[in-house]
């Protein structure tokens, strides 16, 4: 059995989708909620890495938050 490899998703919202993608690996899937965009973002991962086994798995990016100033309504 292989060793699990922890992976990172960027997940938001495009109208009634939910995409999430891979931060490691250029991937990326929808779904109807979160968990089903995650769910469907696994399943995609690893049918590529199955097709592509000498794929680059980046490391993982620094992913921070910052504050701009807001806009007058």
């Amino acid at each position: 059995m292989s060793e699990l490899r922890t992976l990172t998703a960027a997940v938001h919202q495009e109208e009634d989708w939910f995409i999430a993608q891979c931060l490691e690996v250029d991937v990326a899937s929808q779904g109807a909620s979160i968990p089903e965009a995650l769910g469907n973002l696994r399943e995609a991962v690893e049918l590529y890495l199955a097709e592509v086994p000498e794929a680059e798995v980046s490391a993982t990016p620094l992913v921070t938050s910052f504050q701009v100033p807001g806009t007058a309504a």
